[in-house]
């Protein structure tokens, strides 16, 4: 009998381990079973029981991850990928983009509060893919990319109030594609992205009042392209990407302070066997969206040999990395992210077997996930 105890405990020891919030049914009371002399014995069979319950919950767990995703209404423009977008006062505005014929110069604005889309002016200049774009003042910029053949640098001002596009300087770096952005007190920046031969690492600003560039430092590790960026506190934390002339996926992250103009690593985006990132492993990847919610970054979507719906939060105040709810959406790359009101919003993109995306998902770090609640 005492050994049955033994048995009986270690098993729900698994389950506790795998499964912190419960399960959805009683555990088998195989070990009642056994009368083994065999401790090695013994411990397979309870292995056993824990991955039988877990392939009848399903391949993942899902109840101790953090998040919910829910299905909004769809994208009012053609579905594409390697589109823009930008936040600004409450909005999102999209445009650009490739739809699997040809590079698009449509652009629109998205009121969460209403779940709209509203067409505005076209963009004037070259329709193209793999732009960037940031927000300053009431200004949304738009600027390099590429139509498949030919590598830009200009850059273009929305005027939202007036609804209306000015040319403004043309970047000063190379003109390049795949390259990331972010804004920072009514400051553009770019940095990385790819010419047409190599990865790049150059960090330049834009001051909308002066209408200049002007190069800051830029980043440690690889040259790279396809990264995500986010902001918090008024810190950009640069991760993920390509890198530079191989098949390798960057597996840093580096914190940029402006008031400074200096770049420090964080820790690796990968299991390097501390204790703290054992589960690192579907964080690294390319062409990926990163959004901030209420101090916090996220990383959802994008590819790695194969495309990843592993969604993982960042915390700048541990430098540490937690996995939350997967993306629920058909897996993807070249999507758009952003977050208003507290909330992140993913939407299009595409995948290799040539279906692009017009569909719109918003995620709540916080709740609960509710399974199949946006089907």
């Amino acid at each position: 009998m005492r050994r049955s105890i033994r048995i009986e405990s270690l098993t729900q020891q698994l389950l506790k381990l795998f499964y912190p919030n419960g399960i959805l049914f009683e555990v088998p009371k195989f070990s009642k079973l056994v009368r083994a002399k065999n401790k090695f014995a013994v411990l397979v069979l309870n292995v056993l029981i824990v991955v039988l319950i877990m392939g009848c919950n399903g391949k993942t767990n899902t109840n101790s991850k953090l998040g919910n995703w829910t299905k909004l209404g769809a994208f009012e423009g053609v579905a594409r990928t390697q589109a823009v977008s930008a936040e600004l006062n409450g909005k999102v505005y999209v445009g650009l983009g490739y739809n699997g014929i040809a590079r698009l110069s449509d652009f629109w604005v998205y009121n969460p509060n209403l779940d709209f889309w509203l067409r505005k002016a076209d963009f004037p200049g070259t329709p193209r893919s793999s732009a960037v774009s940031f927000s300053a003042g009431n200004m949304v910029y738009v600027g390099l990319g590429t139509d498949g053949v030919n590598i830009f640098k200009d850059f273009w001002a929305y005027d939202t109030l007036s609804n209306s596009w000015t040319q403004v300087a043309s970047f000063e770096g190379s003109a390049r594609y795949m390259s990331t952005a972010f804004s920072i007190n009514d400051s553009g920046y770019v940095t990385g992205g790819y010419d047409g031969t190599k990865a790049l690492k150059d960090l330049w600003m834009y001051d909308p009042s002066s209408n200049t560039w002007t190069q800051k430092a830029g980043f440690g590790g690889s040259k790279r392209s396809g990264s995500v960026v986010f902001v918090i506190n008024n810190k950009a934390y640069l991760t993920t990407g390509f890198s530079n002339g191989s098949d390798t996926y960057v597996n840093d992250c580096w914190m940029y302070d402006p008031v400074v103009d200096t770049w420090t690593e964080k820790r690796k985006i990968i299991n390097k066997y501390n204790s703290y990132d054992i589960l690192y492993t579907t964080i690294t990847r390319k062409n990926a969206v990163g959004f901030t919610i209420n101090g916090k970054g996220y990383i959802a979507t994008g590819i790695n040999n194969s495309y990843i719906t592993n969604v993982w939060e960042y915390d700048p105040s541990t430098d540490l990395w937690v996995e939350k709810t997967g993306f629920e959406g058909s897996p993807r790359e070249g999507s758009i992210g952003m977050s208003v009101n507290g909330k992140g919003y993913v939407a299009l993109g595409s995948s290799l077997t040539s279906a692009y995306f017009d569909d719109v998902r918003v995620f709540s770090p916080t709740d609960a996930n509710i399974p199949f609640d946006d089907y």
